[in-house]
């Protein structure tokens, strides 16, 4: 097989927008665009706030009050628990959806800080635990089982146990392994347990720690801390969604069979060429039916805003998805978003390289209407069966004059291998350092793709990765 015979390109003549709707124009570079300026300011605040956090156990700390073992063990197990205290707080800031939030550091980066910063966290809640337990063992002179139990006998330490029972589950079932064996529903509600730790672990702080029982300015700046990021969840899980879907009340309007294992769901409402939305963002979506209504997906839409329908694409892969089979015409549905900065605004170059595996086709199919002529798609599936939405893909090749090629077969196979190789890439697209890349798919596939641009010699600013989560 030649390197030529392992993709095809495709092409279909027309002039309007198929399906109705009217279409897309390209969206400039920069609108809004992430900067860095954004993301120093957010830095700057996280580390003033931890320095503010631990400020007062230095401050109330004199000179030669460590003299021995104990008081090291105690006074460690007081930081680390500061540390804990202010770290969840901010893990549940970046869980409250402030719009602000995302547009200052991207999705990806959010997805990725909150990832790190739970790792840290469940370290320094085990560690504060640990380290107090030990201390205060030392110091009663008893065994570490009996300090143990008498700590439980103290109402707000139960809580406080119960809440680092909460936050070890969350940090085990983060674990990218353990994630993937795990239903979505399962994992995201387990996620949710943060906020039951941020409750229970509220009293045993303020009753319990040596630097917030006292009343004065460092107990109300913690309070005022809860306060704002309570605040910020109320905004942004609550008021912010109420708003939208009062305005918009979207509803079903069409289910179409994409393939044997793909559906696409049109949806309907009011306003909606007032929706502020780009190609390549989501929503996650609750179907007001009683087989979905207690479950909220996370999915992107698969065509740009045409002011009279929004469409999602969907790959059935457990219950809930197979649920969306069965939706009826008129089945209201609950959307909070738009969300995402995988979108053609946030391109630092004037053209794009999309990169798509399977269902990952559906954002980038979506930007495609909105970035300029002259974008370049490599769409990666195992058989031409799974190539999805394939005639406007076509389209769009002719229309906005895109470079479309469909490689197909498996990762192992000589044709694929070549082209996603650096020497292949290149030779499809030239300048392929001078584009930015757009790449949605599996994980396995985003992960190798990532490591060939890099070798092929991308900038790791110009390659944009399609993250869902918080």
């Amino acid at each position: 097989m030649t390197f030529q015979d392992t993709y095809a390109t495709g092409r279909r003549t027309g002039s309007s927008a198929p399906y109705g709707g009217r279409p897309a124009a390209p969206v400039p570079p920069g609108r809004p665009r992430r900067g860095p300026g954004g993301r120093r300011a957010v830095a700057a605040a996280f580390w003033l706030g931890l320095v503010a956090a631990v400020l007062p156990w230095w401050l109330a700390t004199p000179p030669g009050s460590l003299a021995d073992t104990t008081d090291v063990l105690t006074a460690a197990g007081r930081i680390t628990g500061l540390v804990a205290g202010y770290l969840l707080l901010v893990q549940v800031l970046m869980m409250s959806r402030l719009g602000v939030l995302e547009r200052w550091l991207g999705g990806e980066r959010l997805s990725r800080v909150h990832r790190d910063l739970g790792a840290t966290l469940l370290v320094a809640v085990l560690a504060h635990l640990a380290l107090l337990v030990v201390g205060y063992a030392r110091m009663e002179k008893n065994s570490i089982l009996g300090q143990v139990g008498a700590l439980l006998t103290h109402e707000d330490m139960v809580s406080a146990f119960v809440a680092a029972g909460f936050m070890v589950t969350v940090g085990f079932t983060a674990v990218r392994g353990v994630r993937r064996r795990l239903p979505y529903e399962l994992w995201y509600h387990l996620h949710l347990t943060s906020y039951l730790a941020l409750l229970l672990g509220y009293g045993h702080q303020f009753s319990n720690g040596a630097q917030l029982y006292e009343p004065g300015p460092v107990r109300s700046g913690w309070i005022a801390a809860y306060q704002l990021v309570v605040a910020a969840l109320v905004w942004g899980r609550l008021i912010a969604p109420l708003r939208f879907n009062l305005r918009h009340r979207l509803r079903v309007a069409d289910v179409v069979a994409e393939s044997p294992d793909t559906i696409s769901i049109y949806l309907t409402g009011h306003r909606l060429n007032q929706i502020d939305l780009l190609g390549g963002q989501y929503f996650r979506w609750r179907f007001l039916n009683p087989g979905c209504w207690w479950q909220s997906h996370p999915f992107s839409l698969s065509a740009a805003g045409n002011g009279r329908w929004l469409r999602l694409t969907v790959k059935v892969v457990g219950g809930h998805t197979a649920e969306l089979r069965d939706l009826h015409p008129g089945t209201r549905a609950w959307a909070e978003g738009p969300s995402g900065t995988f979108t053609a605004a946030h391109r630092t170059r004037e053209r794009a390289l999309l990169i798509a595996g399977g269902s990952g086709i559906a954002p980038l199919r979506a930007m495609l209407e909105e970035l300029p002529p002259g974008a370049a798609l490599i769409y990666r599936a195992r058989t031409p069966a799974d190539v999805l939405l394939h005639h406007e893909l076509d389209w769009l090749a002719q229309a906005r004059r895109t470079s479309v090629w469909y490689v197909i077969g498996s990762r192992d196979d000589p044709g694929p291998r070549q082209v996603m190789s650096p020497e292949g890439l290149r030779r499809l697209v030239p300048d392929l350092t001078r584009r930015d890349v757009y790449l949605c798919g599996p994980g396995g596939l985003v992960d190798e793709a990532v490591r060939v641009l890099r070798r092929a010699g991308v900038p790791r600013r110009q390659i944009h990765l399609a993250t869902f989560e918080l």
